[in-house]
C-alpha cells in the first residue's frame, strides 16, 4: 500500500476506513454489474442482428430485396461493424435500384479489402448494372483473380468469368467477349454442363468455329449419356458446322438429330438445306469430273433464271439493254439497273465458254463460272430480296467455297 494512503488511513476514524472500504467494494461490485448488463446487452443486439441479417438472406432467396434492405440495415444498426452486413446491404441496395448508396458501403469495405473475391464480384454487378463497360471488367477481372477464402474458388472464379462474358454479350461488345471465351475454354475442367455452357456463348458471339469444337467436346465427354444435354450437343453441333459453312459436318450431325427427334423443326430445315448444298456443290473432292460439269452447267442454268426474275420484279427488261435499245424503266428500279445489267453481260459472256468444260487441261474455265454464278447470287439477293431453294444453297456456298465439304 503507498505510504500516502497509510498515513491517510492512520488519521482517520475506523468507522470513516470501514465506510471506505464498503464504498470500494460497492463500486466494484457495480462496475462489475455494469459491465455484466453491457456484455449481455451487446450479446442480445448482435444475437437481434444474427436474426435479422438471417430473415434478410431469406428475403433476397425469396426475391424480396426490398424486405431485404431493411433488415440487413437494421442488422448493421444492431452490430455496426459486421462486414458481411455491410456486404449484403450494399447487395440489396444495389438491387433495389439505389446504386450510390450501395457503391458508398462496397467500396468502403473494398478500400479495407481490395483483393476480396466477393467484394469485387458485388461491385462488378453494380458496374453492370450502370451499364459501365470499363468498371465492370475491372471488377470482374479482380473477382477472377481474387481471394475467396474458404468458398469453392475455382468455381466462384469461372462464374464471375462467364458473368463478365455474359455482359459484354449483352452490350454488344462481341470481340472482348470472344477473347474472354477463348480464355475461359482453355481452362474449364473436363465437364460437359461447362463445355455445353461455352459452346452457347460462343454460338452467341458468333464464334462458330469454337462454338463447334466445343459442342464436340460436349459429345466426347458425355459418350454414354442419354440425357437431354447428350441431344442439345448434337443439335448444337450441327448448327455451329452449318453457320461456319461447314455443311457435310452439319449434314452428319443433324442426321442424327433429325433420327432422335424428328418433331425438331429447325434441325430438319437445315438438315435439309445443308444436303441440298452438298447436292449442288461442284467443288466436293468426291465427285468425278463428269459430275463437277453437270453441277456448273446447272448452277449455271439455275443462276440465270435467278437473274431473269430479279430483273423481272424490278421492271428491267435484260434482253433490250443488251442489245443497245433504251427501256424506261420505274424510278424506284433505277438504282438496281445499272448492276443487273452488267450481270446480265457476264452471264451471257461465260454461256460461250460452257462447251469448253469438256476440256480438262482448262483448269480455270470452272473457278470463272462459278464467279459469275455466285455474283449473280450475291447481288440478286442484295436487290430482290433472299432467295430459296438451289439459289439459296448457292448464295451459301460463295460466302466460303472452300469450307462446304468440311
Amino acid at each position: 500500500m503507498p505510504e500516502f494512503l497509510t498515513k491517510l488511513l492512520a488519521r482517520l476514524p475506523r468507522s470513516a476506513v470501514f465506510v471506505i472500504l464498503v464504498l470500494t467494494l460497492a463500486a466494484a461490485v457495480a462496475f462489475a454489474a455494469v459491465s455484466h448488463l453491457v456484455t449481455r446487452f451487446n450479446l442480445n443486439q448482435q444475437a437481434r442482428g444474427r436474426h435479422l441479417y438471417d430473415a434478410g438472406l431469406a428475403d433476397m432467396t425469396a426475391h424480396n430485396p426490398s424486405r431485404a434492405l431493411e433488415e440487413f440495415r437494421a442488422a448493421l444498426t444492431c452490430d455496426p461493424n459486421n462486414s458481411l452486413y455491410q456486404l449484403n446491404l450494399g447487395r440489396a441496395l444495389r438491387d433495389t435500384g439505389r446504386l450510390d448508396e450501395a457503391e458508398s458501403y462496397l467500396e468502403s469495405l473494398w478500400e479495407r479489402s481490395p483483393e476480396d473475391g466477393t467484394i469485387n464480384l458485388a461491385l462488378a454487378r453494380l458496374a453492370a448494372r450502370r451499364g459501365s463497360l470499363d468498371d465492370a471488367t475491372r471488377y470482374y477481372h479482380n473477382a477472377m483473380y481474387g481471394v475467396w477464402g474458404n468458398a469453392d474458388a475455382d468455381s466462384n472464379r469461372r462464374k464471375a468469368h462467364i458473368e463478365l462474358i455474359e455482359f459484354l454479350l449483352q452490350k454488344n461488345a462481341v470481340a472482348p467477349a470472344n477473347a474472354e471465351l477463348v480464355a475461359l475454354a482453355g481452362f474449364l475442367p473436363a465437364d460437359p454442363a461447362l463445355h455445353l455452357q461455352a459452346a452457347k456463348l460462343f454460338g452467341q458471339a458468333k464464334d462458330y468455329p469454337n462454338a463447334l469444337a466445343e459442342y464436340e467436346k460436349v459429345l466426347r465427354l458425355d459418350r454414354t449419356s442419354t440425357d437431354h444435354s447428350n441431344f442439345t450437343a448434337l443439335a448444337g453441333a450441327g448448327e455451329a458446322a452449318y453457320r461456319a459453312g461447314h455443311y457435310r459436318t452439319a449434314a452428319h450431325y443433324f442426321e442424327d438429330v433429325v433420327k432422335a427427334d424428328p418433331e425438331d423443326s429447325n434441325s430438319r430445315t437445315l438438315h435439309a438445306s445443308a444436303t441440298l448444298i452438298l447436292e449442288v456443290d461442284p467443288f466436293l473432292r468426291r465427285i468425278s469430273d463428269v459430275e463437277r460439269n453437270r453441277r456448273i452447267a446447272a448452277d449455271f442454268t439455275t443462276a440465270g433464271d435467278r437473274l431473269a426474275i430479279c430483273a423481272q420484279q424490278k421492271g428491267v427488261d435484260l434482253q433490250t439493254a443488251n442489245t443497245g435499245a433504251t427501256s424506261q424503266p420505274s424510278t424506284s428500279a433505277s438504282s438496281s439497273i445499272s448492276p443487273l445489267i452488267d450481270l446480265q453481260s457476264r452471264w451471257l459472256a461465260a454461256k460461250k465458254d460452257l462447251p469448253r468444260l469438256r476440256v480438262i487441261a482448262d483448269t480455270d474455265l470452272p473457278d470463272a463460272i462459278m464467279d459469275v454464278v455466285f455474283q449473280i447470287e450475291q447481288q440478286t439477293a442484295a436487290i430482290c430480296g433472299e432467295p430459296e431453294g438451289n439459289d439459296a444453297a448457292l448464295l451459301l456456298i460463295s460466302h466460303n467455297p472452300e469450307d462446304a465439304d468440311q
